[in-house]
């Protein structure tokens, strides 16, 4: 597999160094050099597969022969170790449930095939540093996904008061090969100091620099197959009419939906959901990139108003010379998202807020005789405090998050300040 950077097309890499690199030059991100398509037979025949023998043939048509199918068949067997259910909400909308891996969040699909991809491609010999930003839910399926593994240290920054608590417990009360560091900033602060870390050639080289966020292409590529578990069950009289609706702050999951519909799967148009951080569904209205200052919003982790994913759906639109103004795209404010909430608990579904915005969304997109599919990305009770206020009734806790809920925090706390930053790098 042959990726390129979309700031440096000359810059080409395999996948094995877009894995251990991250980021390109420029803080170019990589994209694959060739847009493979299966035949309508071929995706009936897949839709037929179970989850990870699916998974595998996805892969592998990215993938190449860089990885043996066979090593990569087992590979995501232990990354996919858990279901992506479609639950019935009313009879033309169902949510496609992906918080039933070990953190709760889809992440866990993306930070759990990286780790094993990671570990596949590097020396075991060179020390590698993970550093990646999160506004809630990555940090916790990077820090599981890579917690005891040797030589791999892990760096996480978020912003400090700007991720619920028991998001904040899942992943600050690991320790061992996992640091945590609380700034004091918004997630976009976050994400700016990875990326300067990335630009410094020294420190890159100093502690084996990786990002963990959907900025690495095996993460995105993992999200992928979930797409295809969707609509595999789906009876054929709805795979036709699909549209889905994609709740969007970095649009990294919205990024592997348009290569899921590129390589061939039936989907009809997509929904990229925004809260007030509405940088995109503004663009695709008047052509201006404009972010404002980042919003904090109940919708916490999708809180980012410069999505770093962006320049990949540009590219995947102009290369496949799709119209980008067929995206729809909205944002919906906190109150609206509560009253989404309570419509849905209403229905007999209980939702958090980022689920929510993509099923309003969705309900007023949705035309006769079309399937409607919102993305479900984390389970409600990670959002306990604000869920729990909002619908007036009580979460019980999953055991994932029951264990760690009275465990102390191990952050540190920092500057939004590079220099700062650098210097914890360098400590051994």
């Amino acid at each position: 597999m042959k990726l390129y950077n979309l700031k440096d097309h000359n810059q080409q890499v395999s996948f094995s160094q877009a894995v251990k690199q991250g980021l390109g030059k420029q803080q170019g991100l990589f994209f694959p050099l060739e847009l493979p398509e299966f035949e309508l037979t071929d995706i009936d025949a897949m839709l037929e597969m179970d989850f990870v023998s699916r998974s595998s043939k996805i892969l592998s048509a990215f993938i190449g022969d860089e990885i043996p199918p066979h090593q990569l068949t087992e590979r995501i067997a232990a990354a996919f170790t858990f279901p992506a259910p479609v639950s019935r909400v009313t009879d033309d909308i169902a949510c496609l449930e992906l918080f039933h891996g070990p953190t709760l969040a889809f992440k866990d699909f993306g930070g759990r095939f990286m780790a094993q991809m990671l570990q596949y491609v590097s020396d075991s010999a060179e020390p590698i540093t993970i550093l990646t930003a999160t506004s809630g839910d990555t940090g916790a399926a990077v820090a599981h996904a890579f917690y005891g593994m040797e030589n791999v240290r892990v760096v996480i920054l978020y912003p400090q008061g700007k991720i619920s608590p028991l998001q904040e417990k899942l992943f600050c009360t690991l320790g061992g090969n996992i640091q945590t560091l609380a700034i004091d900033g918004d997630f976009d602060a976050c994400q700016s100091l990875v990326k300067q870390a990335f630009d410094d050639e020294h420190l890159r080289k100093a502690v084996g620099l990786n990002s963990a966020n959907s900025i690495n292409i095996s993460r995105l590529l993992a999200q992928i197959c979930y797409y295809f578990e969707a609509v595999a069950q789906l009876p054929q009289s709805q795979r036709n009419q699909l549209v889905i609706s994609v709740p969007s702050g970095n649009f990294g999951d919205l990024t592997a939906g348009l290569l899921a519909k590129s390589l061939g799967l039936p989907v009809k148009r997509f929904i990229a959901a925004t809260n007030a951080n509405d940088t995109v569904p503004r663009f695709l209205q008047n052509n201006l990139w404009q972010p404002n200052k980042t919003r904090a919003t109940l919708s916490n982790a999708m809180d980012v108003s410069q999505p770093n994913n962006w320049p990949r759906v540009e590219e995947l639109y102009r290369r496949k010379t799709w119209p980008l103004r067929e995206l729809v795209s909205g944002a919906v404010d906190d109150e609206t998202t509560r009253q989404a909430m309570c419509e849905l608990r209403d229905l007999g579904y209980i939702s958090e807020p980022h689920a929510a915005i993509a099923w309003r969304l969705l309900r007023d997109n949705l035309q006769d005789g079309e399937f409607g599919l919102f993305l479900g990305t984390a389970h409600p009770a990670k959002f306990k405090e604000s869920v729990e206020a909002i619908l007036g009734q009580t979460l019980p806790l999953p055991k994932a998050l029951a264990d760690r809920a009275s465990l102390p925090l191990l952050s540190h706390t920092m500057a939004a300040d590079f220099a700062s930053l650098r210097d914890f790098l360098l400590q051994k």
